[in-house]
């Protein structure tokens, strides 16, 4: 990694330095006006009307108990405008998820709401070493995927350039990134990996300017950290942001690398039990529950994430003052159940990530055979241990079946392939191919 000096720097001191004090209650003004504004939504007024919620009624933010959880569900039933707060005519951007199990959520902005997001991106982007002076890349999609627009206009807002490169063609990232002298780049942290990969192929390593990386868009451990940061010998920062709420900009890390700060004066977070719905004492784990603040397009309350972190106070050196959240973990409806042992893919890569002779890329195949869960892990190997000695390979699967049960509880059949023969991804990688309930003909 290299030796250079992350500068201390807040973008706006007002907000993101406030006392805790005041922090709560702007929270509870901005609830206030939150609920008065979301009433002009369907489902949220029919909810208020049930359970007696008016702006008046809520007196502190215990009171936000009282109000409906919002899901996905909710979002999609009411495609295409129906979790809208505000005319169609009052729009300036529309933006909607894959919608690869269903329909698409929709999500909408006013010219206030873009504002707002380029604000908040600003923030995590300044805190992780963005200046004026830098020339930044983006190589997340731009289109319906919020990633790429609303980190686009964030680097704009602090005044460095932007190279709108989006995803793909890899070799041209790399070319654009050598001859501009990018110091910054902002992608998924497996697509940074990819690049690492064929920077080395292009004769490239070290013979960049590259500095920071601000890394979103799926889960990834501090090991995945560690070894892209190694790869490209850079900084590289965690942020967090889902499109629902308003897309990356809800909190992001500083130089102390200790947490992502939430930006309390835009977001209220609960960390709750995902079983019972009750909350978890501060530090503990569990899903994230997320109130936006002061969006006019859609506003959203106590919006289920089905992410799992941890919620927690400490006093950070940079002066930031809002809560901190970990890295998530992962997710509840992404938690695989393999005979009975519940397990998340970012598991299988702390471990994995923790041994020498295999790449950072691998695919847990699922199966079941005769009713039983049959598990098959897919490892690559690094071009260095790839070899055609027969007791070298089994030494190595020996080493992987063992620190994968260690973390897991579950024993895989290990296959190792060979280096670059698992499919690269340009935006999320997809580690998990779960065959157990195809019909077999």
């Amino acid at each position: 990694m290299g030796e250079f000096v992350i500068e201390n720097r807040i973008w706006n001191p007002e907000m993101e330095t406030m006392p805790v004090e005041d922090i709560k209650k702007l929270q509870l003004k901005k609830l206030k006006e939150t609920v008065a504004h979301a009433a002009n939504v369907p489902f949220y007024r029919n909810e208020f009307a049930k359970r007696k919620i008016t702006p008046e009624s809520i007196k502190s933010l215990d009171d936000l108990a009282r109000l409906p959880f919002t899901t996905k569900e909710e979002m999609r039933s009411g495609y295409p405008f129906g979790l809208f707060a505000v005319p169609p005519s009052q729009l300036i951007r529309i933006h909607a998820s894959s919608g690869t199990t269903g329909k698409p959520t929709i999500v909408g902005y006013t010219k206030k709401d873009l504002a707002l997001w380029a604000e908040l991106c600003s923030r995590f982007l300044v805190a992780g070493g963005l200046t004026p002076n830098q020339i930044t890349q983006v190589a997340f999609g731009y289109g319906l995927f919020t990633g790429g627009f609303g980190l686009h206009y964030g680097i704009e807002n602090v005044g460095a350039a932007v190279v709108p490169a989006s995803s793909g063609n890899t070799k041209r990232q790399i070319t654009l990134m050598h001859d501009l002298n990018v110091e910054t780049l902002i992608c998924t942290p497996s697509y940074a990996l990819n690049i690492a990969e064929v920077i080395e192929e292009m004769g490239l390593k070290g013979k960049l300017a590259l500095k920071y990386a601000h890394f979103g868009g799926e889960q990834w451990t501090e090991d995945m950290r560690i070894a892209v940061e190694s790869a490209l010998n850079i900084h590289a920062f965690n942020n967090y942001g889902l499109s629902e709420i308003i897309g990356p900009g809800v909190a992001g890390e500083c130089a102390a690398r200790n947490g992502m700060h939430i930006q309390e004066d835009c977001f209220i977070f609960e960390c709750i039990n995902p079983d019972t719905l009750e909350p978890v004492p501060e530090g503990e784990e569990g899903e994230l529950v997320i109130t936006a603040l002061g969006k006019e397009a859609c506003p959203v309350i106590r919006y289920r994430t089905r992410d799992l972190a941890r919620l927690y106070r400490m006093k950070c050196p940079c002066g930031r003052t809002g809560m901190l959240m970990s890295r998530v973990k992962g997710r509840t409806d992404d938690m695989l159940i393999i005979r009975g042992v519940n397990i998340f893919p970012s598991q299988v890569e702390e471990a994995l990530l923790r041994i020498d002779g295999v790449a950072p890329h691998y695919l847990i195949e699922l199966y079941r055979p005769n009713n039983l869960d049959e598990a098959v892990l897919k490892v690559e190997m690094t071009p260095q241990s790839f070899s055609d000695k027969m007791e070298a390979m089994i030494k190595l699967k020996e080493r992987i079946t063992r620190e994968v049960s260690t973390v897991t509880g579950i024993h895989f059949k290990i296959e190792l392939v060979a280096p670059n023969s698992l499919e690269r991804s340009l935006g999320k990688a997809k580690h998990v191919n779960d065959m157990r309930n195809l019909k077999v003909e």
